[in-house]
């Protein structure tokens, strides 16, 4: 992804775009720095470091990675299909050595007919080169970028890491593809917090990137408890004997090293010498997935270093590459481009085609995506489609930057891995980190308990208020007070009914059954009364107990009801012997008896097997502790089926009489309280999975379109 100022600004697309490798290496390139192509893409590649205080024909040699990635990544393009078909990328790249002795290929790259031109209005000369990929340093960076800005050439840093370069005012064609310096000071910061650690130091490089970290670290804990005890700039000439005996009289166990990895393997080989102990390093992500350090004799003494890194991602084809090329090309560059400035070559030969795709995990894959961040740009500039592109499409580098670039945005998500380097083990521990950690076991850290909470940055913890719906409060009382009306109003129908036993009205309703249903809706109102107070074993128990065992009997009822009508009237002119059994064995109420049996099982086979107990619901960012019952799922599964599969069929055949003739209203009754009863377990089962957190409204269907408001 291209990003900048925490924009994705241009997607880089991967699939459809990979060829087989020999496909990439059929024909040698005369140089591995200088591919012809119908359009350029410039790169700079700290391939050796040069001090400027140093002869320049003594280069130390530090990576052959990035730019073979670079070259990579442009073979792979060229052999698509897709992306940009029949266009072909070259590059010209350079190994940027050293900041002050490089301006002549930074030059080369700007240039037009060999010439420094300012600024032309007619656009009718520009530079040969539509985008830079480079460099890896801030300070080198900062160095050249206004030269590029001039003609807004894309300048897309694979490295550059400052906040600087977010001002697009001061830089409007510049990009990157890696997390700029303040998001890797908001993991630190994380990273601090979580550990409770309050006394620490800030070690950095004393560059434009080191200082930019240390500004935003010292920013980003103004409204803290952390303390800054000690800070200070790394360079050549560093007496880190006396940072350490600084270190040491200050009583500071947290070092933040931000730092690329040659002043890091410095810092650390010099802890070694010195014999540093038991310190927390905190590796940022330039130096955190070093090679060789870990193999130091001597390390394991110095502590435990905790690195940040963005994820590893691997780049497809690239090891393939790199083992066909290798042998084959190498040493034909090193002869054509012997006696150039910095040597101008890649002198791996004593490195294995193993070590150069591995040297450089952290920034390899930001090399390839800015590579093809260019070639997406360009593809849409020169209108690429069908196989072909637009070639009377005039390019300029502003173009590219201003019209393909920008059209890309939207938030950017940041996950870092958190890299464990347990020294005292020699281990690698890596996972990942997105609002807290998970290893956090520290001698010096204060853990609160579950039942207390703690100010972010404070040392003391508090306990939580406990949470938990009394029978005093106020729903409560509305809640129970219209269970005593629901209850005497089902006491008021029975007498009713009873004082008319004999009538037509209550036998065709069904009569001694009526008397059943009523005193089971009654029963069910028992649930109401245990789900106030504070939890307990008993109450859990109830809660559900009586709802579930007294309301089935009411649908057993129902159905009942319902198949008696649908049968008198659609099938028992075809089956009239089983009218008979029915009405000789009494079905209804052996349908019934057979149902209770059932369900009672089912439920002391549920409870017994996994009884719900008394818990609590706990965020760790709230100050309460919401008292509730564990129930297990499974353990209501079977009464729940059983509950299920009666509902389905008392609507199915209260759904058949639907067209019986007025008189018959029963059904229509039956059919439309199970819609209701419906309508509410839905509206309770998606309140209670989204809030489970908070008090949940319990709706519960009872009997006859009338249900009770049950707080959790």
């Amino acid at each position: 992804l291209l990003m900048d100022n925490n924009k994705i600004l241009a997607p880089v697309f991967l699939l459809g775009y990979l060829l087989p490798v020999h496909a990439l290496t059929e024909s040698a390139p005369a140089s591995e720095f200088i591919l012809e192509g119908d359009f350029l893409i410039g790169g700079l590649f700290d391939i050796h470091q040069v001090s400027d205080n140093l002869s320049p024909d003594r280069p130390e040699v530090i990576t052959c990675s990035r730019f073979q990635v670079m070259r990579f990544s442009v073979e792979e393009i060229n052999n698509s299909t897709n992306l940009l078909p029949s266009v072909t990328l070259g590059y010209e790249m350079y190994d940027h050595c050293s900041d002050t002795h490089n301006f002549p290929s930074i030059f080369n790259l700007i240039s037009v007919n060999g010439s420094i031109k300012p600024w032309n209005k007619s656009l009718t000369e520009t530079s040969k080169v539509i985008a830079l990929v480079g460099t890896y340093t801030s300070t080198a960076t900062l160095n050249f970028a206004p030269l590029f800005m001039t003609d807004l050439i894309p300048l897309i840093s694979y490295g550059a890491s400052s906040s600087v370069f977010s001002k697009k005012y001061n830089f409007p064609s510049f990009f990157r593809t890696i997390h700029p310096n303040k998001d890797v000071i908001k993991v630190v910061l994380m990273i601090l917090k979580e550990f409770n650690w309050r006394w620490v130091s800030f070690l950095h490089i004393d560059d434009d990137y080191g200082r930019d970290g240390r500004d935003l670290f010292i920013k980003s804990i103004e409204d803290t408890e952390i303390c800054l005890a000690y800070t200070k700039g790394l360079n050549t000439y560093t007496n880190y004997l006396n940072i350490f005996q600084t270190l040491i009289s200050l009583k500071v166990n947290v070092i933040i090293v931000f730092a690329p990895e040659w002043t890091a393997e410095d810092l650390i080989k010099a802890a070694i010498k010195y014999n540093i102990t038991n310190k927390v390093w905190i590796a940022v992500d330039a130096w955190s997935l070093h090679k060789t350090l870990p193999k130091e004799n001597g390390i394991r003494n110095i502590g435990t270093v905790i690195g940040i890194a963005e994820p590893i991602l691997a780049i497809p084809g690239f090891r393939d590459f790199i083992h066909s090329f290798k042998a084959l090309h190498q040493q034909e560059g090193m002869e054509k481009d012997k006696g150039k400035f910095c040597e101008q070559v890649c002198n791996c030969t004593n490195v294995t085609a193993e070590d150069i795709i591995h040297a450089d995990p952290s920034f390899s894959f930001s090399v390839y995506s800015a590579v093809y961040a260019i070639a997406h740009a360009l593809h849409s500039v020169l209108q690429c489609g069908a196989g072909k592109c637009n070639s009377n499409v005039k390019v300029h580098p502003h173009m590219v930057s201003l019209l393909s670039f920008m059209q890309f945005h939207g938030p950017l998500g940041i996950i870092y891995f958190l890299h464990f380097l347990n020294i005292q083990k020699t281990q690698h521990f890596v996972c990942f980190i997105s609002f807290f950690l998970i290893r956090k076991k520290r001698n010096n850290l204060k853990i609160c308990k579950d039942t207390e909470w703690s100010d972010e940055g404070s040392t003391t913890c508090h306990l939580r208020h406990v949470e938990y719906t009394p029978y005093s409060s106020g729903e409560a009382v509305v809640i129970i007070l219209g269970a005593f009306i629901f209850v005497a109003l089902a006491a008021a129908v029975s007498v009713l009914f009873l004082h008319n036993y004999k009538s037509p009205v209550v036998k065709s309703a069904g009569g001694p059954m009526c008397f059943l249903i009523l005193a089971c809706l009654s029963l069910s109102c028992i649930s109401v009364f245990f789900n106030f107070g504070k939890p307990t074993a008993a109450s859990c128990v109830l809660k559900y107990f009586p709802f579930f065992l007294f309301f089935t009997i009411c649908i057993a009822c129902f159905l009942v009801r319902s198949f008696q009508i649908v049968y008198v009237f659609k099938i028992a002119f075809k089956y009239p012997i089983l009218l008979s059994w029915w009405m000789k064995y009494q079905g209804q109420w052996l349908f019934i008896i057979v149902v209770f049996v059932i369900q009672t099982i089912l439920l002391i086979h549920g409870y017994s097997s996994a009884p719900p107990t008394p818990g609590n619901i706990t965020h760790p960012e709230s100050k309460t502790i919401t008292l509730c019952c564990n129930q297990s799922f499974e353990a209501l599964s079977g009464f729940l089926i059983l509950f299920s599969i009666l509902c389905f069929f008392c609507f199915v055949f209260s759904y058949m009489g639907k067209d019986f003739p007025k008189n018959y209203n029963e059904a229509k009754s039956i059919t439309f309280c199970l819609l209701l009863l419906v309508i509410i377990w839905i509206i309770y089962a998606t309140t209670h999975l989204l809030n489970h957190s908070s008090y949940t409204c319990n709706l519960q269907k009872i009997g006859l379109c009338v249900y009770s408001i049950q707080k959790e």
